[in-house]
């Protein structure tokens, strides 16, 4: 065996030579029809199955680069407190914070991208679900204000592309009230005749769900999108009854009023440049015809109905 070990193999691999080392991440199966997908492809596709039509999930940093047009700059957003209840389950929260800022490059699960889609000016704020499941705590809901306060500043639409798991556990309470401070800062965007555009993404549940993900002008979805507050199964065991086929799904939520279309990535950006060119020149033809720009409470009421007529 000394023989075979020591000498054979060493002459047989300078002949063959040194296997090369394939990264493990050329190839990705596709989670709905298993297909194998070279990661060049699925780039180009905006990671879009090319073969059955499944839209896998994105990074916040592909999903800004491919909704804003060229020459959008990143905001910068306040830093929130680190571990306000010193929150300790099978880790310190302080060690998750750090292991995600570590993984992602990024301070919280927010990341607010400031320019314009096809000329249209706009805020677009995008949640990175690899970052604790996109989970809401004080950092997102500071990084919403944030959002919306630069909307206001630039006269520009606020649009939210939600990606997540609901509240943050850690933070407990101050979780929860994040809900309440997002929707204030949605209010003041309305308030101020400006859209309000949401895109729901797979998966958009809990806390998020129940609060600013619900409050678009206008809702987007992506297909086959699980969108709701409770899980599927807790409903059932809930209920316990057996639940439509297709509970939860952006397809379903369209069919009972809850969304006002489902896109398909690739016609994302279009879609949502299509929609603020509308109410722009529906707010921008306003004092022309004898009256001032919509604001106020009203204002979400008179975009819809304009958008409405459009479609």
């Amino acid at each position: 065996m000394s023989w075979l070990t020591n000498v054979v193999r060493p002459k047989l691999r300078e002949l063959v030579g040194a296997p090369r080392e394939v990264p493990d991440n050329l190839w990705q199966t596709c989670p709905s029809c298993g297909q194998m997908l070279f990661h060049r492809d699925l780039e180009k596709k905006l990671r879009v199955c090319q073969h059955c039509g499944h839209h896998l999930r994105m990074s916040v940093s592909e999903r800004l680069a491919m909704l804003l047009d060229e020459g959008w700059e990143l905001l910068e957003l306040p830093k929130a407190p680190a571990d306000p209840l010193k929150f300790r389950d099978l880790k310190r929260y302080t060690e998750r914070l750090k292991e995600a800022q570590g993984r992602t490059g990024r301070s919280d699960a927010l990341c607010v991208g400031c320019g314009s889609i096809e000329a249209a000016p706009v805020v677009v704020a995008a949640m990175d679900f690899e970052f604790m499941g996109g989970s809401m705590g004080t950092g997102v809901g500071e990084g919403l204000l944030a959002a919306a306060d630069r909307a206001v500043a630039d006269g520009a639409a606020l649009v939210v592309v939600s990606s997540s798991g609901g509240a943050r556990m850690q933070e407990g309470i101050l979780s929860l009230m994040q809900m309440a401070r997002t929707t204030i800062a949605v209010e003041r965007v309305k308030g101020m005749g400006l859209p309000y555009l949401v895109v729901l993404t797979d998966p958009t549940t809990g806390g998020v769900s129940a609060s600013f993900a619900m409050l678009g002008d206008i809702t987007l979805a992506e297909p086959e999108a699980v969108i709701g507050f409770a899980g599927a199964r807790v409903i059932e065991q809930t209920i316990r009854e057996s639940l439509p086929e297709g509970f939860q799904r952006a397809e379903y939520l369209l069919q009972h009023g809850m969304v006002d279309a489902v896109v398909p990535r690739p016609e994302l950006r279009q879609a949502l440049g299509r929609i603020l060119g509308m109410l722009n020149r529906a707010a921008s033809a306003a004092p022309s015809e004898g009256g001032a720009p919509p604001a106020g409470p009203d204002a979400a009421a008179d975009r819809e109905e304009q958008a409405d007529r459009a479609a």
